[in-house]
């Protein structure tokens, strides 16, 4: 009986840290702020800063290039992917015509971390000039947030956008995180917590003192200096379950 009272009691405490946690990362996507995002160390082990597509500046940009240095993508929902007619990169080199058999021993179908990868097309608003400074970057992903709430998303995005471009597009798994757990799902994901457009802006942490992936002891300090939300991969998954 007592040991049945300590474990609810440390399921209740642990269970209350996690909402803590979450909720202070949701209000900071809804101000259109930074959180941060770690996968798992079974994974990529990779910390990406995170922002809500649909709040993304210039600012944001210049922020993700200059503090975390890694690829910026833009992580769209299953349920958008599916309306626009978007397939992954991988699906559409393998079934291509222009590539001959040995050419598609080059591509990638599962990845060393174990999962496949999300990337699609690559794009750039209509807009743009070059598509790659912080403001076309900043202006292709801010209007990709708008067609989720379109009614014909996918006539606006074949006539407003143009491929190849300097944003690449991540498809999320259907299911999201009972599917796939990458930084594409876990940050879709975070943003349907938060009641926003399920569309991210996402950008690897990088250390240019080791030429690898930030660790988790020093992007936990930025998190800590910067007041940004740090999020364990582990616990999203745990708390995705339970709720």
């Amino acid at each position: 009986m007592v040991i049945t009272k300590i474990l609810v009691n440390f399921i209740i405490t642990i269970t209350s840290f996690f909402n803590m946690t979450f909720d202070s990362a949701i209000s900071s996507l809804k101000r259109g702020e930074f959180v941060m995002i770690h996968d798992s160390d079974g994974r990529e082990n990779e910390i990406d800063m995170v922002v809500a597509a649909e709040f993304v500046t210039p600012e944001h940009i210049v922020r993700m290039r200059k503090h975390a240095g890694g690829l910026i993508c833009l992580a769209i929902d299953n349920s958008l992917a599916e309306k626009l007619q978007l397939k992954y990169m991988h699906n559409m080199l393998l079934s291509s015509n222009q590539l001959d058999d040995e050419s598609k021993n080059m591509v990638m179908g599962t990845a060393p971390y174990g999962d496949h990868p999300t990337f699609s097309l690559t794009i750039n608003h209509k807009q743009t000039y070059t598509g790659i400074t912080d403001r076309d970057r900043a202006l292709t992903i801010k209007e990709m947030s708008t067609l989720y709430k379109k009614d014909s998303p996918k006539q606006i995005f074949n006539f407003n956008f143009k491929t190849p471009g300097h944003v690449p597009l991540l498809l999320a798994s259907n299911g999201l995180l009972s599917s796939r757990t990458g930084h594409t799902e876990m940050s879709v994901y975070l943003t349907q917590l938060a009641n926003l457009s399920p569309i991210t802006a996402i950008c690897e942490m990088m250390d240019s003192e080791t030429y690898s992936a930030l660790s988790v002891d020093k992007a936990e300090k930025y998190a800590k200096e910067n007041a940004i939300p740090f999020i364990d991969g582990k616990e999203l998954l745990e708390f995705s379950k339970v709720n």
